[in-house]
């Protein structure tokens, strides 16, 4: 690829050697071609022509802008690395076809937000994903974050100083974008190396079960719902502190809107929390709690003060409730085999040495506890079991809740204490 725009002139090692020495060195020198135009970006897809397996990760703007945006897309392939500005491009439809070929493996590492991203800010769905961190859980690693496993795996430490830095500023300086290059420098070599113990581990379909249905994962889209719904402590909350907090976090969007910044660094949560159960009524009362700094108040003290007033005469029937959903009418027995696929579950994962969610979490073993399934049948029917933890453990899962099915033999003692119903002839309960 000889028209990408900038060429940084430093050795790369190959996507598939083997990692001691070499990939160390490359940790110091990385090789990048940097993509800002047209042209280069179209030189840049036909050079993955043939090239079965990228690497890929993503740099966002999402502490520094009220709506993020992706900044850049690396790709590693072979023996380049490509660095994609995407705000220097208006047209990245290019990139389509080679993350929707199934042929080719795209190898990211915690690529929820990566998937997101790239399918709401350029269209760009992924197909044949291998998620090396799902894979690294799977594995039994103790810590699964890119720069501990990189360090456990190359004997590389990778320099973490630019990850929270303004990616959408410009120019980027070389060492920002030699860091950006790191990240998918290792990420083939690393997807060897764990593909291979998850076919010794007999693991490999899990993974990538799990790596299928982590690649339709999407963006939420805005709604018209209260904002308070995906407020943390809102729940234990009563209508009038609700409709305080609503017309702050009203106020907060708008001014983050505005004045294109993220929530956060607008009002944090705590202070947001702090305004609601104070209910300050004038600009004193908000200094004297302390909620809001010197700055803060001067740009920001009048509009919550008066959020707050608003909220306080809102009529009673106009007063927002948090919805909450009426728990269903369960059988007795059903803590009783919760408690025993614990049980089970937590003794295969201590032997798999894995975590036991990933087995089963939470929410499927309630949900098998309620419908307790009798047969192979029955579990096909449940949804929320993955069709790799049905072939692993389905058999398992069944055994323990019709082992709790079998009945059980009354005492003695409780025959003794039954009387016979004379119209009957037989035992009242």
């Amino acid at each position: 690829m000889e028209t990408q725009n900038s060429l940084k002139t430093h050795p790369a090692v190959p996507a598939g050697e083997d990692c001691g020495e070499p990939i160390r060195q490359a940790a110091r020198q990385t090789c990048y071609h940097l993509i800002a135009d047209a042209s280069a970006l179209d030189a840049f897809v036909d050079g993955l022509n043939g090239e079965p397996v990228i690497a890929v990760d993503l740099e966002a703007d999402s502490m520094y802008h009220y709506r993020e945006r992706v900044c850049l897309i690396q790709i590693t392939a072979g023996k380049t690395v490509g660095i994609i500005d995407p705000l220097a491009l208006d047209d990245l439809s290019g990139l389509r076809p080679v993350f929707a070929d199934p042929r080719v493996r795209k190898v990211f590492h915690g690529a929820d937000y990566d998937i997101r991203s790239l399918r709401r800010d350029f269209g760009i769905a992924v197909q044949n994903l291998f998620d090396t961190q799902v894979a690294c859980r799977f594995l039994g690693y103790r810590e699964s974050g890119l720069e501990a496993v990189i360090r456990s795996q190359f004997d590389v430490v990778l320099d973490k100083k630019f990850q929270k830095k303004n990616w959408s500023s410009r120019p980027l300086p070389h060492d920002m974008l030699t860091y950006a290059a790191s990240d998918t420098l290792y990420l083939i070599p690393l997807a060897e190396r764990l593909l291979s113990a998850l076919r010794e581990k007999l693991r490999l379909p899990w993974v990538l079960e799990e790596c299928r249905l982590l690649s339709q994962v999407r963006a939420l889209p805005e709604n018209s719902e209260p904002l308070f719904f995906k407020f943390k402590g809102a729940g234990r909350l009563r209508p009038r502190s609700l409709a305080v907090l609503e017309a702050l976090l009203q106020l907060r969007r708008e001014i983050a809107e505005k004045k294109d910044r993220p929530l956060f660094k607008v009002l944090g949560n705590e202070t947001v929390m702090k305004i609601v159960k104070g209910r300050p009524m004038s600009l004193a009362q908000l200094e004297r709690s302390g909620g809001l700094s010197r700055k803060q108040l001067e740009m920001y003290g009048n509009a919550v003060v008066q959020s707050v007033l608003t909220a306080l005469e809102t009529p009673e029937a106009d007063l927002p409730d948090y919805p909450r959903k009426k728990s269903p009418v369960l059988s007795p027995r059903v803590p009783e085999r919760i408690n025993a696929l614990k049980d089970w579950r937590d003794s295969e994962a201590a032997g798999l040495e894995i975590d036991p969610t990933l087995i089963c979490n939470k929410s499927l073993l309630t949900t098998l506890a309620v419908n307790n399934p009798h047969n192979a049948g029955a579990l096909e029917t449940i949804d929320e079991l993955k069709a790799w933890q049905r072939e692993a453990f389905g058999a398992d899962i069944l055994a323990v809740l019709n082992a709790l099915r079998k009945p059980r033999k009354p005492s003695r003692a409780g025959n003794r204490r039954r009387k016979k119903d004379p119209a009957e002839g037989g035992l009242l309960p």
